[in-house]
């Protein structure tokens, strides 16, 4: 079997046989298979496609080109949660420990922040003394004392998707719905689990920003995740504006917090519950949705998922009392407000612009290898609906250098436009694929 036959075959819009596509993985991983001809081959899937068939084997030999966990000696479900990224989105550090205070499970393996996107693990970098480079051994023994372990990719997980997504990255093709599958699945279905709840977002603010191309991206990952033998279900959420109010790493936490000790109602509480309930529906916690509905948010009142929350912390080296101690968290140490120009009501508040804006103050990455501070970033006093007067705070911005408050300014300025009239509302949970009945 030679490359160049893989590639010209899927050139000429040919269905890769399952031996073909091993061949390729494995010679990725050995290092037979060029990258310039795997570039080719990534360009010709880019352009043509691949069937759920095609995408399925391609996932599963991603998945065991490395290690994958197996929790077969802990009883019970193993369930897990992954977005697919936002401005805001700190949905994994409140869902999680409501979902492991219910006895469910969940070994959460979790990446950085690149571009206008956050990433968990520098949340959780930011409460002091976290640890979420853990060895196998410590991941096992994390997981089996709380039921819920928040770490890193490691070097054994998924290895060819790492390879393959460096080259996506620089050839213009990872916007290709089989491949973004098969990377988001091979390492998600590495953790050992049963079930996955997925957060496909759409908008402004998201990799995705047309519904019809987020709605494409989660079947496939619910179709794929499905013949994988797996329980997935996928929530399509709103991200034209930010979820919650804060942004920024150590600001996030502070905020998943508050929802943590019972500030419930709003979109960043909501959606968390939601996410939850699926999570325990899944986890076989509860036997229909109504039910984990009700278990979630009597975990989240109680107070039952912030204690797990510490224990968690500290059981990764953290700090807890930084959880009930806020200002033992990073903080910047000058502040600017961002106003209104007119009276109104808030008409929009573009999450990608707002992301910009966090990382011009630092709260961001432009590369994997770039530094960030995790105390610096925004709060938004304002949002889509709200009504304003000239000269009300819209945002307070958190930094430590002046070089990019210029910059984060002048982003909150194309971010927000203010009106006379209030715009349509609109669910934040528009679609909901592979669910079971209630």
């Amino acid at each position: 079997m030679r490359t160049v036959d893989i590639i010209q075959k899927k050139r000429d819009c040919g269905a890769l046989s399952a031996e073909e596509i091993r061949f390729f993985v494995q010679g990725v991983k050995s290092g037979l298979v060029s990258d310039y001809q795997a570039a080719a081959l990534l360009m010709a899937i880019f352009l043509n496609g691949m069937s759920p068939d095609e995408t399925l084997v391609l996932t599963l030999e991603m998945l065991h080109s490395g290690e994958v966990m197996d929790w077969s000696d802990l009883p019970g479900s193993k369930v897990d949660k992954h977005s697919t990224g936002g401005v805001g989105d700190k949905t994994s550090l409140i869902l999680a420990p409501i979902v492991a205070a219910a006895g469910v499970y969940v070994p959460m393996i979790s990446g950085r922040g690149l571009g206008h996107t956050g990433g968990t693990l520098d949340k959780l970098q930011s409460i002091p003394g976290f640890k979420v480079h853990l060895s196998a051994a410590e991941f096992r023994a994390v997981l089996s004392a709380t039921h819920l372990a928040l770490g890193g990719q490691t070097e054994e997980i998924a290895p060819v998707d790492r390879k393959l997504y460096a080259l996506r990255d620089v050839t213009a093709t990872v916007e290709s719905i089989p491949l973004i599958t098969a990377s988001i699945l091979s390492k998600k279905l590495a953790e050992g689990i049963d079930g996955l709840v997925l957060d496909v977002k759409f908008g402004n603010g998201a990799f995705m920003k047309r519904f019809e191309d987020g709605e494409r991206l989660a079947e496939s990952l619910v179709r794929v995740g499905t013949l994988a033998g797996k329980q997935v279900v996928a929530l399509m959420t709103e991200m034209s504006q930010p979820l919650g109010s804060h942004v920024g790493n150590s600001l996030e936490v502070v905020e998943a917090v508050e929802v943590l000790r019972g500030k419930v109602e709003s979109d960043l509480g909501l959606l968390s519950l939601e996410l939850a309930a699926h999570m325990l529906l899944l986890g076989r916690a509860e036997p229909d949705l109504a039910r984990a509905r009700v278990r979630a948010r009597r975990l989240l009142e109680s107070g039952a998922a912030y204690r797990k929350f510490e224990e968690i912390t500290e059981a990764q080296g953290g700090d807890p009392r930084a959880l009930s101690d806020l200002g033992r968290l990073p903080k910047a140490e000058r502040t600017e407000t961002y106003r209104a120009d007119r009276d109104g009501v808030v008409q929009r508040v573009l999450a990608q612009e707002v992301g910009i804006a966090a990382m011009a103050l630092g709260a961001g990455r432009t590369t994997v290898d770039s530094v960030i501070d995790p105390g610096v970033g925004l709060i938004l006093r304002a949002k889509v609906g709200d009504p304003v007067r000239q000269g009300d705070a819209l945002v307070t911005l958190y930094y430590n250098d002046d070089q990019g408050l210029g910059e984060a300014l002048r982003r909150l300025g194309v971010a927000y436009a203010i009106g006379e009239e209030s715009p349509p509302r609109t669910a934040l949970i528009q679609k909901v694929i592979g669910a079971k009945p209630n």
